[in-house]
């Protein structure tokens, strides 16, 4: 097979201009490209898997930034994106990032170096204004509410998914109502916080801070909080969770104590994961199946030139009633 002294020796360039162009590096003359790209092609260096993207112009593998891959919330999302991909005959290559913003800025610089033909960001710590630069050179999409000429989303309105759970705890007759929120600079759990204190101030009910709880993503996450309220003088009624995993965790560990639910305490999930269905737990449905499909989609009528970018769309949650509430 071709090596690049060969590929340089017959499109009449130095090796490192090969070595450019078999990176897509931006700063070769159009002419020299094509004489490197005509010569890997009558070489037959194509074989070469980076080659044969460099020709069609494709890689046929999209990004997904996510922070964690273990959470249901987010591998609900990826389900969605795999089945459209698969059908399309592209991978998902998934970066995990850990909320850090460094680790995100370094996906999208493979994005821009064509690793990848786009990005989906399922959740980020990064400010659009960081991440918007790198639009114009692949498709972009958010799984965020997004106002952007060059990046499409998909998204919900977290506050009206906390404000449809917080009033239905209310509609069933709790006053003392707690939550269980994810990282507390998250502008998705700042949505779902305000929603909550809203929808208890307009109903002239009290909010008590000592009942808003952070950093909730687990099982474990749901026992810690389930301890922390029976050590309370003045216990919450009940508690919204701003996933599933956490309300098992605390109906588990409520049962272990001889705690009844909901007679003692009322429990509301979010997302409507098996967990949720298996435990018979009441919850707010989050349509992640439907989002990953969705933001696929986005992407792939965009690199088809078939939508032009900057394309909106908004799913609807919807409440599940179970035997928690």
């Amino acid at each position: 097979m071709a090596n690049i002294k060969q590929i340089a020796k017959t499109a009449g360039v130095s090796i490192s201009t090969v070595s450019r162009v078999l990176n897509n590096h931006p700063y070769v003359k159009e002419e020299k490209r094509k004489r490197v790209l005509d010569a890997v092609e009558e070489l037959n260096y194509a074989k070469n898997i980076n080659a044969i993207h460099l020709i069609k112009g494709k890689t046929y593998t999209i990004g997904v930034m996510l922070p964690f891959i273990n959470l249901p919330y987010f591998s609900t999302i990826i389900e969605g994106i795999g089945n459209e991909a698969l059908a399309a005959g592209y991978h998902i290559n998934l970066c995990q990032t850990n909320y850090d913003s460094i680790e995100e800025i370094r996906v999208l610089e493979m994005m821009k170096m064509k690793q990848f033909d786009g990005m989906i960001i399922c959740s980020r710590t990064s400010s659009w204004e960081q991440i918007e630069s790198f639009a114009k050179f692949a498709p972009i999409i958010s799984c965020e509410k997004m106002n952007h000429p060059l990046i499409s989303s998909v998204y919900v309105d977290h506050y009206e998914g906390f404000r449809l759970g917080t009033a239905y705890l209310l509609s069933k007759g709790h006053e003392k109502i707690g939550i269980c929120l994810a990282r507390k600079t998250s502008v998705n759990s700042m949505e779902r916080e305000k929603a909550f204190a809203d929808t208890l101030r307009n109903e002239g009910k009290t909010l008590h801070p000592e009942w808003i709880f952070h950093q909730c993503y687990t099982m474990q996450d749901g026992a810690r909080i389930l301890h922390r309220i029976l050590n309370m003088k003045n216990r919450p009624t009940a508690i919204f969770t701003a996933n599933d995993q956490v309300a098992a965790g605390l109906l588990t560990e409520a049962r272990k104590h001889g705690i009844r639910v909901p007679e003692d305490i009322a429990i509301l999930g979010f997302d409507n994961h098996e967990i949720s269905k298996a435990l018979e737990i009441s919850t707010i449905e989050h349509p992640g199946l439907t989002m990953g499909s969705h933001a696929f989609s986005l992407f792939h009528k965009q690199i088809q030139s078939e939508q032009i970018a900057g394309n909106a769309k908004e799913l609807s949650f919807h409440l599940i009633e179970r035997d928690t509430v």
